[in-house]
């Protein structure tokens, strides 16, 4: 009568350890993935990349690893270098991948040559900023300051030579005011530098300044794309501010050369079953993100595109970088 309550004692115990170790082999079996971002945490990228590394989960187990610095240069070597064993692979805007070719004298890596297109993810527009240092309330009361007092017109983005330094560029020669380029390693330092009045305006992602916008810290006071964006529907475009402009941009996500057979069809599959899922959708949507979820192949002709559409104003200004 007294071994029964041992016997299950040690049953009980056994299948405990049992099931512990078949959840622990199960969660072995999910090959790992480390998703690259080439800006610090708590930017736009950033941001996408977590969500992204999270949704993945049932089929990686994913962390995402912050190498910040040089406008995403410095991630993309790191991924250029990694195996194409289908653990490595980068979330990135578009720019390193269109622009910076155009830009630079010298890259240390071929954004064709050197990377395996994965998904283009979604499509996303900028927004100009206008901090405490100006406060400066629409485009026509930018251009005005930006003339009357040269010293407060300074704009930050999250380096040289991306996207929102182009923007910027852009808008110079479409309006004829002239700017101060200021380049942070990501969107948050400049993010601070703009509350800080350091700098008089930013041009970033609208996701990373819509909500200093709506709580009135700093002022979007246009939107790049062609039509107004959903977390700002106050803000007008840049064409309803009078401006002959017009400009998105990209997220997608990358891998080494040479990836190919499972390594790539199992990441660019999961990839595409993310961004099918509605929930996925919404979350992007709220972002301020058009979903594209497309696979390779569509990535590598977006990209063919771009690469061609930048080149001649890129070339018109005159902007080299070493």
């Amino acid at each position: 009568m007294k071994r029964r309550p041992f016997t299950f004692t040690l049953s009980f115990f056994t299948a405990l350890v049992m099931g512990a170790f078949l959840l622990s082999a199960q969660a072995q079996e999910k090959p790992p993935l480390r998703v690259v971002v080439g800006f610090p945490p708590g930017g736009s990228a950033d941001i996408l990349a977590r969500l992204i590394a999270n949704a993945l989960r049932d089929d990686y187990s994913a962390i995402v690893d912050n190498k910040a610095g040089a406008g995403g240069r410095i991630a993309l070597s790191y991924v250029k270098a990694a195996k194409p064993d289908g653990q490595t692979v980068i979330v990135l805007p578009s720019g390193p991948m269109v622009l910076f070719p155009h830009v630079y004298k010298k890259l240390d890596y071929d954004a064709v040559k050197d990377f395996t297109p994965i998904s283009q993810i979604a499509r996303f527009q900028f927004g100009v900023v206008s901090g405490p240092a100006t406060k400066a309330k629409n485009i026509a009361d930018m251009l005005s300051k930006t003339k009357s007092d040269p010293a407060s017109a300074s704009y930050g983005t999250p380096g040289a030579g991306t996207l929102p330094h182009f923007m910027g560029v852009l808008l110079e020669q479409s309006t004829g005011m002239s700017l101060n380029h200021v380049p942070f390693q990501g969107g948050a330092p400049a993010n601070n530098a703009l509350l800080g009045g350091h700098i008089g305006y930013k041009f970033d992602v609208v996701s990373e300044t819509a909500e200093m916008h709506h709580s009135g810290k700093a002022r979007i006071i246009a939107v790049t794309g062609s039509q107004r964006d959903p977390q700002v529907p106050d803000v007008p475009t840049l064409k309803e501010s009078g401006v002959n402009m017009e400009a998105t941009a990209w997220f997608a996500m990358y891998g080494p050369a040479g990836m190919k057979g499972e390594a790539l069809n199992k990441i660019e599959s999961a990839m595409m079953k993310m961004m099918r899922d509605p929930a996925m959708k919404d979350k992007l949507i709220k972002l301020g993100y058009e979903p594209i979820g497309s696979n390779g192949v569509d990535l590598a002709a977006a990209q063919k595109v771009d690469l061609a559409r930048w080149e001649k104003p890129i070339k018109a200004t005159g902007v080299q970088l070493e």
